[in-house]
């Protein structure tokens, strides 16, 4: 690619914003697609409710655990290559999950297009900050990237609902080919060369220690139903995860060139912004994974029936989203992201009331009080985080940021959904004891024990098809407290910690290997001079 010339640079920006919106809405679509499928996909590759949540999580872990590392990467040879790369490798994952036979194979190619997302997530943000040099217009460009980012969580359900409706399964990842040709021909043109001008080297420790330590964890939250919350197996796992993490910050705050600079965590503003964006992600993508699957087995919606009614979230989203910017200006950073969050626990917690016989209209008036929740404090949680720190690390601004939004969905459904699946699985116990032994194996999923109750058939199949719904929905409510207290955690962290406007700061000061004074032979930039030199190369 040929380096552009600044003028060409900024004459673009707006071109440059779509492409790499465009580039992001594949990553987020793709996140919440697969949950409108996942009753399909349980009946199509005979998958349990583990494989289930490791279709999801798969896809998200490879994310999280790889964000920084792929972050820093494209710090040194190229945002624009990154990205370039990153969206060819979701395009290969994307094509090889389309005709995957077995929930294993699924699994494997979810992770391959999670490593093309976590090359594509931080360059967009990155990119995105160094074309975007003006404070106000910049505001405005992270106010349209996280609606995307929102948006893109909304449409998913419906997206495939209709696809799902129309074609097979594997269509749910064959229409991001089409997308990522347009997205790679396009960005060739309107997305300039950007790079870290002393681009630090890479820290394989850290990336190791990182992915090894979050496997750790959340695998022994996804297993945890089968093996017991309590068991050694479960207990050991997570505990190594723990250790194996805490291990991972020792080695990143004593190195020289650290994968992420945990000293930014001092910074009040952009370690509060970075939690309240983890516990939206937390409670929003665990509510999904269970949501999805209460509309079409409880409700008795078929895929596109359910997708298409997550559309008015879709659009409180989109609407909210595109007004927060100019709200958050006139009511602050801190009441926004407080009180969007304070929302989101308010649709939570009516959802946490519905029963086996709650209707539609109910559940869609809970989603959208969320929805204006979510759009109302992410884009201005986003902004705080990159706001908070100079140009010249925006690449940590954006990997931090990104990776809390990937911890926070994987966790969430990895919680959620084993809270859910132990409560359902310990209300469920009593009904298949009434039924034939070869029914035990049921207990897996929901969408096998309503299967096993056609099998049944009479009294005694409508009797365990009840009792299936009836226990979902109540381990749905139980694992949605958690959801209630991750927004409300985030808000009051928003409260505390945040700065009631952008402009002020309640920061500390911070000497880093990255941040220390130059040479007296070659005086530091002051903040008007990194304003400028953040510039892409």
């Amino acid at each position: 690619m040929k380096t552009m010339a600044p003028e060409t640079i900024q004459a673009r920006r707006w071109a440059t914003l779509a492409v790499l919106c465009l580039s992001l809405l594949l990553v987020v679509v793709d996140s919440s697609i697969v949950n409108v499928a996942l009753p399909t996909l349980s009946r199509a590759l005979h998958a349990s409710t583990t494989s289930l949540q490791w279709i999801t999580d798969a896809y998200t872990l490879a994310v999280a655990g790889l964000l920084l590392t792929l972050g820093s990467m494209g710090d040194r040879i190229g945002r624009h290559r990154l990205l370039a790369a990153g969206l060819a490798t979701f395009g290969l994952g994307s094509a090889l999950a389309g005709l995957a036979g077995s929930a294993g194979q699924l699994i494997a190619f979810r992770v391959l297009m999670g490593i093309g997302a976590a090359a594509i997530m931080p360059a967009t943000l990155s990119i995105l900050t160094n074309v975007f040099t003006n404070p106000a217009e910049r505001a405005k460009a992270i106010g349209a990237w996280a609606a995307v980012a929102g948006l893109g969580v909304a449409i998913g359900p419906s997206t495939g609902g209709w696809l799902l409706e129309h074609f097979a399964w594997g269509s749910i990842f064959m229409v991001n080919l089409p997308i990522v040709a347009v997205a790679l021909v396009a960005g060739r043109f309107v997305v300039p060369p950007s790079a870290s001008p002393h681009p630090k080297p890479l820290d394989p420790a850290g990336a190791v220690l990182s992915v090894a330590g979050l496997l750790a964890v959340v695998y022994a939250i996804i297993e945890a139903p089968g093996h017991g919350w309590l068991s050694a197996s479960t207990l050991g796992t997570a505990g190594a995860g723990l250790v194996i993490l805490a291990a991972w910050a020792v080695v990143e705050l004593r190195s020289s060139h650290p994968m992420v600079d945990l000293h930014v965590f001092a910074n009040a503003r952009f370690s509060a912004a970075s939690f309240s964006v983890t516990m939206i992600f937390f409670a929003l993508f665990g509510w999904l994974f269970l949501f999805t699957q209460q509309m079409q087995f409880v409700l008795g919606y078929s895929a596109l029936q359910a997708g298409a009614r997550t559309l008015p979230f879709a659009l409180a989203m989109g609407v909210t989203s595109a007004t927060s910017a100019r709200l958050t200006a006139r009511i602050g950073t801190k009441l926004a992201v407080a009180a969007g969050l304070a929302f989101m626990a308010a649709g939570f917690g009516l959802m946490a009331t519905s029963t086996v016989h709650t209707g539609y209209p109910f559940l869609a008036l809970a989603s959208v009080i969320l929805a204006i929740g979510m759009g109302l404090a992410m884009a201005p949680a986003t902004e705080s985080i990159m706001g908070s720190l100079p140009p010249a690390q925006a690449g940590v601004g954006s990997a931090v940021n990104d990776t809390t939004r990937e911890i926070g969905g994987a966790i969430g459904v990895a919680v959620m959904g084993s809270a859910a699946s132990s409560v359902f699985a310990s209300h469920l116990h009593a009904s298949l004891a009434h039924l034939p032994a070869r029914y035990a194996h049921a207990a897996t999923s929901l969408a096998n024990v309503l299967t096993a109750a056609r099998q049944a058939h009479g009294p005694a199949g409508q009797a365990l098809a009840h009792a299936a719904q009836h226990a979902f929905v109540t381990g749905s409510n139980t694992a949605l407290l958690a959801a209630i207290a991750a927004a409300l955690l985030g808000s009051l962290a928003a409260v505390i910690f945040l700065p009631a406007r952008a402009g002020q700061s309640v920061t500390h000061t911070i000497t880093t290997p990255a941040t220390r004074p130059a040479p007296a032979t070659q005086p530091a930039p002051g903040p008007r001079e990194l304003a400028t030199t953040g510039r892409p190369a």
